[in-house]
């Protein structure tokens, strides 16, 4: 998808400025970007670069010192933390890259998670969480707990999570890198499949052979955009598909 819908996140004049004691960090220095409903962007730039700080401002972690955030035709720059928080549970969905299951808890109890909030019924969270569950392909294991499943089951757990509230935009924050490289594939290859049914989604990561699995690359330096171009997308599948066939023995 190309990203022709309407915006999702419009920000202008966005600063994130950190007192360090005597001195001010300025981690982000007037970003002017929009992100259209449909788009998969990545995020690119070195420790220090301001990638971190923007996600958290769009992902409505944190407030901005100057400068507006529109997200979806609603100014989130400005609202309290309680009202930041319920348009965080509802709009937005969080990849991680560590996973952050709870332990001793099923799949489909870790993916229902967000929906509690939502005094949603019991029985319509289960259907809601299994939906979820089975747009990961991993319907079949609803009832494992995280020591159960290989590390890429369980960052899928974790997208079936970000995804059962049916957000605006969907966060990846270094999602592959607690995996390893057919895992990590595997993965984007799930990214590029829920970015070709609609879902927007935003990736932060440092790492090239990533960014490259996305339409569009803005990359940081210094609190700024360096550059913000449209890309032509690897496929994850067919990068699959030219790797040595191996057996994964956590998959049973």
């Amino acid at each position: 998808m190309s990203g022709s819908g309407d915006p999702v996140v419009q920000v202008q004049g966005l600063s994130k400025d950190y007192p360090l004691g005597e001195v001010t960090v300025h981690a982000l220095r007037g970003i002017d970007l929009e992100i259209r409903r449909g788009e998969f962007v990545a995020i690119m730039g070195a420790s220090g670069s301001g990638k971190s700080t923007f996600m958290n401002l769009i992902g409505c972690l944190d407030r901005p010192t100057r400068g507006s955030y529109i997200l979806e035709g609603t100014d989130v720059s400005k609202l309290d933390r309680d009202a930041l928080a319920a348009v965080r549970n509802k709009r937005i969905g969080f990849v991680f890259q560590g996973f952050n299951l709870l332990p001793r808890t099923s799949a489909l109890e870790n993916v229902e998670l967000p929906l509690l909030y939502a005094n949603l019924a019991a029985a319509e969270r289960h259907a809601q969480a299994l939906e979820s569950l089975r747009a990961v392909g991993l319907e079949d294991r609803e009832h494992h707990e995280p020591a159960q499943l290989s590390g890429g089951q369980q960052q899928r757990v974790a997208i079936a999570r970000a995804l059962v509230n049916r957000p605006s935009i969907v966060m990846a924050d270094e999602p592959t890198g607690n995996l390893d490289s057919r895992t990590g594939l595997e993965v984007m290859e799930l990214f590029q499949d829920l970015n070709r049914r609609g879902i927007t989604v935003v990736l932060v990561t440092h790492e090239t052979e990533i960014a490259a699995f996305s339409r569009r690359i803005v990359r940081f330096r210094d609190g700024r955009i360096l550059s913000d171009e449209a890309h032509d997308p690897l496929s994850a599948t067919a990068q699959l598909a030219a790797l040595p066939e191996e057996r994964d023995e956590n998959e049973d």
